[in-house]
């Protein structure tokens, strides 16, 4: 009986697997899942007991990944989440970008130096346009989520509810490739300080003028409005989740003028929920920056108390 050779792509989601990082399909040559919908879903194999989106389809299970990657050249995608990961995403400018603007790289080098830490060492993956994966260990004590330009402008992150493209993927004819040593550290812990999210009743805004009358006490109903907005973008039909988007965060915005909700937690939730219904990081950003800039900007004052 002959076996053929796997494909390159086959054996770069099988040693993925094998450092027992959790892996799931995306389009060929490209960064979005290649795993169906739920309108599309059968009800089969990983999917009986109900349907499941990428980050609990995606398995380090060689025979799902050797049945899958047989099916076509796809690329590899990594649930960090499940794979006990930290990735720091160094962005490179847009190709609109103004002259001279700094790459992520830079950003992130600033960041270290005004922290007084060293740029941490750790596997590092050249993306296809030029920027750079960092992989951690994700920290035991803290359940992290993705964030963007939190920490520095074009620095990302992905942890729970992220997945990144791994290296081996092929994208405009580029590869994803190691750059340098293969040993994970742990993600140094002045990081994880700035990633971990602030509490949300412990944060001010400044939306609110601090001269301005105290607000009423309806932060049950922005939590209520907020679960609303997130479950619409999780359940939105392929071809409308970008403007499900757009209008689940506009909607909260008005919650952020009121100062029932903290910006970077209504941007990092909505982030997360976009990527995991198929829109890429960019596409998310800047879909959430539009929408809360423009409800917070046409914010009429919360209505009176009958």
């Amino acid at each position: 009986m002959t076996h053929h050779a796997p494909t390159a792509l086959l054996s770069a989601a099988l040693q993925a697997a094998e450092r027992g990082w959790h892996v799931f399909p995306l389009r060929p040559g490209g960064k979005r899942p290649a795993l169906h919908g739920e309108s599309a879903c059968p009800r089969t194999g990983p999917c009986t007991s109900g349907h499941l989106k990428w980050e609990q389809r995606a398995t380090i299970d060689p025979d799902r990944i050797r049945a899958a990657w047989t099916a076509g050249p796809f690329n590899v995608g990594l649930a960090t989440g499940p794979s006990g990961l930290v990735v720091v995403d160094l962005d490179m400018p847009k190709p609109n970008s103004s002259t001279g603007t700094p790459d992520g790289v830079t950003t992130f080098r600033a960041l270290c130096e005004r922290a007084g830490q060293p740029v941490p060492r750790t596997r590092t993956i050249r993306t296809a346009s030029g920027g750079w994966h960092r992989y951690f260990s994700a920290p035991a004590a803290a359940r992290l989520h993705n964030t963007a330009s939190t920490l520095a402008p074009l620095v990302d992150t992905r942890a729970w509810g992220g997945y990144i493209v791994a290296a081996g993927s092929v994208i405009n004819g580029h590869r994803y490739e190691v750059d340098g040593p293969a040993l994970i550290n742990p993600l140094p812990g002045w990081l994880m300080q700035s990633l971990v999210p602030a509490h949300p009743n412990t944060v001010r805004t400044n939306a609110v003028p601090t001269n301005a009358p105290a607000p009423l006490r309806t932060h049950g109903g922005a939590d209520t409005a907020f679960r609303w907005a997130r479950r619409s973008v999780q359940t939105a039909p392929e071809g409308r989740r970008n403007t499900t988007l757009l209008d689940a965060a506009r909607a909260m915005g008005r919650f952020v003028a009121w100062g029932d909700l903290p910006r970077h937690v209504v941007e990092v939730a909505f982030q997360a929920e976009g990527e995991a219904v198929g829109l890429t990081a960019a596409e998310c950003r800047a879909t959430i920056t539009s929408a809360l800039d423009w409800s917070i900007r046409t914010c009429r004052p919360r209505p009176e108390a009958a």
